[in-house]
């Protein structure tokens, strides 16, 4: 279990309950340690999370206090609903099903008023077919995160395509369209190209350095023109 679903589920637990919960019953129920469940308390409590008691003890919520993920007013919800539906038509699949599955905790433990709220939102991005439902976004997407080096086949405004060797940096969704910026061996320079021309892509197998020259900094500074 990632920490973050960890922390989640351990202030849950705390929730509306009025007698403190030993940190033994915390650690089984989540499957940890007692020294886990000990340190994620302690770091919540950093965190601002108004959880009480000790070790030996047991925890509780202080009575009237919410999570963090409670404290949204409803435009802020609304923001949040919002987003999580752009992100489910643009961001890819992986991202698409990571953000439906955040607003999916957010709303687990929204009170009655503000989950209704969520509910409401009339801004919509439907999921339609289109290039973000293709793969080629979660693709181009994954060798970023990885540096792997690519080969696509790229067809200019004219309709020409070149074979190119492409070192990928960032994904750019432009309202109507995406642009990946990365270094184009084939130019020896920066160049940002549109996934709906790339013909075919694959993996040459080579990772690339994560060299200063031409690496994310460099490409958006040009491409800022500074």
């Amino acid at each position: 279990m990632r920490r973050a679903d960890r922390l989640f589920l351990l202030v849950n637990a705390l929730r509306g309950r009025r007698a403190a919960v030993a940190a033994h019953a915390l650690a089984d129920s989540l499957g940890v340690s007692l020294r886990t469940v000990y340190r994620d308390v302690a770091d919540l409590q950093l965190s601002g999370v108004p959880i009480e008691g000790e070790a030996g003890v047991g925890y509780v919520l202080r009575k009237g206090a919410d999570i963090p993920p409670l404290m949204f007013n409803a435009d802020e919800l609304e923001a949040l609903v919002v987003g999580t539906r752009f992100v489910r038509a643009f961001g890819g699949a992986r991202l698409g099903a990571s953000a439906k599955a955040a607003l999916l905790k957010i709303e687990a433990v929204l009170p009655p008023e503000l989950r209704a709220r969520s509910e409401r939102s009339r801004i919509f991005a439907p999921e339609v077919a289109r290039l973000e439902s293709s793969g080629l976004i979660d693709r181009l997407h994954a060798a970023i995160e990885a540096r792997n080096v690519l080969r696509v086949d790229y067809r200019d405004q004219d309709g020409q395509t070149s074979a190119r060797e492409i070192e990928p940096l960032c994904l750019a969704f432009w309202g109507g369209s995406w642009t990946i910026g990365a270094w184009c061996r084939l130019r020896a320079d920066f160049r940002s190209f549109r996934p709906d021309r790339i013909a075919a892509v694959a993996e040459t197998g080579e990772v690339f350095d994560d060299d200063p020259a031409r690496g994310l900094e460099a490409y958006l500074r040009k491409a800022g023109g500074a």
